[in-house]
């Protein structure tokens, strides 16, 4: 690997056990868990306890080459605060772990408790975004990162807009690249995609690409819709403003964790310096990663 790989976008977590709008979300074993209702295969089948522990995580990086990983949260999988402070205490330079947080006290105990950043699943929520606005800006003031996924309609860009001219110093993560998911329309002729991925025009704010084999699941590997919408978007705001991330542990169940960025190492409608961008050079900058892990390519036994 000629540069360092950095994932934007991740998830850990030692149990779900949650509802969302009434609905149980619970783990199960075998890597399968009670998802609103339905049984789904929420981690590959060989987690069996369906612990998504930073540990098993972290193999899965030395693998894959992965320096480092940002950990978000979902209400999907419950608050999981306690967890990822141990996570960042333990690992200060695999992870950048983020909070959960709905005012602005628990943001400050967020905060207190050493985490680096707060995540927001903007597109389950109802609410206005701008009704966090206290709390984006205690974020601001303390060199917070915000990450933010929001729904494919036009308000919540809107909202965005108005965070960001609030809070022009807090950094913003703009999630799940747009939503830029084609089931009728390609994502760059999608109005609503183009001014969402417009936001990263602004210095503070970053698009990553979280789930973006999940996007394109029905496409599948070596996704090259997928590519094409990454050239669109750097079209708009420039490749520097775009960072890869993978969405792991949930992507994996379709494909390998080393998969979900391979595709782009082995595209040639990228050049090199798309990809050491796109893969990790602009989130290290983004972030402030630093001490970064050198990991040796480790051959397969089969091949």
């Amino acid at each position: 690997m000629s540069y360092q790989l950095i994932d934007a976008h991740s998830h850990l977590w030692l149990q779900q056990d949650t509802q969302v709008e009434g609905k149980p979300i619970r783990s199960l074993k075998n890597g399968r868990s009670i998802f609103l209702g339905e049984e789904v295969q929420m981690l590959p089948p060989f987690m069996v306890d369906s612990v998504n522990s930073a540990e098993v995580f972290l193999s899965n990086m030395d693998y894959a080459q992965v320096s480092a990983a940002v950990v978000v949260q979902e209400v999907i999988d419950g608050c999981q605060n306690e967890y990822l402070t141990e996570v960042q205490r333990q690992y200060p330079d695999r992870f950048l772990c983020m909070g959960m947080a709905w005012n602005k006290e628990e943001a400050q105990a967020v905060i207190d408790a050493g985490l680096r950043g707060i995540a927001y699943p903007g597109h389950r929520m109802k609410e206005p975004l701008t009704d966090l606005m206290p709390v984006f800006k205690l974020m601001e003031q303390h060199g917070m990162v915000l990450s933010m996924c929001l729904a494919d309609d036009e308000r919540q860009t809107a909202e965005m807009e108005e965070i960001i001219q609030e809070c022009p110093q807090l950094r913003i993560a703009i999630g799940h690249f747009g939503m830029a998911n084609p089931p009728v329309t390609p994502p760059w002729e999608d109005e609503r995609w183009r001014h969402e991925i417009l936001l990263a025009r602004h210095p503070n704010v970053r698009i990553e690409t979280g789930g973006i084999t999940w996007l394109y699941n029905s496409e599948f590997y070596p996704y090259p819709s997928a590519i094409r919408a990454f050239r669109e978007a750097a079209d708009l705001v420039g490749m520097e403003k775009l960072m890869w991330g993978s969405d792991y542990p949930r992507t994996i169940t379709a494909i390998t964790y080393r998969m979900s960025y391979d595709f782009i190492l082995k595209s040639s409608e990228l050049s090199d310096n798309d990809k050491q961008l796109l893969l990790g050079e602009n989130a290290r900058r983004f972030y402030g990663f630093e001490n970064l892990k050198e990991l040796p390519y480790i051959k397969n036994m089969s091949e």
